[in-house]
């Protein structure tokens, strides 16, 4: 192991996957943060797909442990967090992997359920919040860091209104932790993921019945470095970075991990 995270604790929320053909960035996080020497807790609402991540930890030797948890249920982020603790004996990385659109019914404005925008928001940012809010205690005795998945679509153009607003106000939801928490020596960032080939992304586009091919070749297009989409792979070395000590003047950064997209929309 490099060692760049060596003997820190850290939770990764949503470190299973949605079943596809490729890595999601939750898995590829827990995965890297493992191999460059931290401990890792995988939570995740099925406790199969995070167990799935823990046996792939282990088989490479490194050390992890898999809690079911419903982040939208406050009492189970509690326990989460309190279990982590006790296994762990520290806390120094929260890592928040949660999100979803069309999974939860996401729509334009004018399509969109009551239900399926309040599942928006629960999911997206209300999780987040949760795990940051009772992970902190444990972070500020440590001086620890938190990442936040967000994504590019709160930046750029995106048709549906769930996903954009609660990743937008993750963004927001970071910043305030990290001007809060910095005399702590807790630092809070975000990650911005634009065009990924990941199960989350790409699994429900294909349920919908869109060929596979066809997703795939119309999001690579979008993406102006070498024309093809992101893996979690790249998600989790940035977090990897953000997590380390190599970052350790870093707080409060949205970093847009998207190919160049940001920076060429509509080129």
């Amino acid at each position: 192991m490099a060692g760049r995270v060596e003997g820190k604790a850290a939770i990764v929320v949503g470190g299973g996957q949605t079943p596809g053909a490729t890595v999601g960035n939750g898995r590829a996080t827990a995965l890297v943060l493992a191999r460059e020497g931290a401990r890792v807790v995988v939570a995740d609402r099925r406790l199969d797909s995070a167990q799935d991540t823990v046996d792939l930890i282990t088989k490479e030797g490194g050390r992890a442990w898999a809690v079911e948890a419903d982040i939208t249920d406050e009492d189970a982020v509690r326990r989460l967090v309190a279990v982590a603790h006790e296994r762990l004996g520290r806390l120094d990385i929260l890592h928040n992997n949660v999100g979803a659109s069309l999974a939860l019914g996401d729509a334009p404005a004018t399509e969109l359920t009551v239900q399926a925008f309040e599942r928006s928001v629960a999911v997206n940012l209300k999780g987040t919040w949760l795990a940051c809010k009772h992970a902190l205690p444990a972070l500020r005795e440590s001086g620890g860091s938190i990442v936040n998945i967000a994504s590019m679509a709160a930046r750029n153009a995106y048709p549906l209104v769930g996903y954009k607003t609660t990743k937008a106000a993750v963004v927001a939801l970071t910043e305030n932790l990290a001007a809060a928490n910095a005399s702590y020596g807790v630092r809070a960032n975000a990650i911005l993921p634009g065009l990924m080939n990941t199960p989350m992304a790409i699994e429900a586009r294909v349920a919908q019945g869109t060929p596979r091919e066809e997703v795939i070749a119309s999001r690579d297009r979008r993406v102006p470095l070498r024309r093809r989409m992101g893996t979690g792979w790249d998600v989790a070395y940035a977090a990897l970075f953000l997590h380390s000590d190599e970052a350790g003047f870093i707080t409060g950064v949205a970093l847009a991990v998207d190919g160049g997209e940001g920076v060429s929309w509509g080129s």
